[in-house]
């Protein structure tokens, strides 16, 4: 089996840095804004749920290209039939 490209390995926290940044700056707004540190964390951790499903929706609704779909079915090759048990 292959071992994943790093840029696979490293998607998932790309995703992540990408919400904590969206959700840093709606959580800095409302904080510059009321001057609450308890309303902006409230604000930093709906803004970071939210973005979170956003991108990882957006994500799942793109689809795979020839090539990948190449390699996905290289991969399910290489890992044999599925296991009965």
């Amino acid at each position: 089996m292959t071992k994943p490209a790093r840029r696979d390995i490293l998607r998932p926290a790309e995703l992540i840095g990408i919400s904590a940044i969206m959700a840093l700056f709606v959580g800095l707004t409302v904080l510059l804004s009321t001057r609450a540190l308890l309303l902006a964390g409230v604000f930093f951790g709906i803004a970071f749920i939210v973005t979170l499903v956003i991108v990882a929706m957006l994500v799942l609704s793109f689809k795979p290209n020839k090539d990948e779909l190449t390699e996905m079915d290289q991969m399910d090759d290489e890992a044999g039939p599925p296991s009965t048990h």
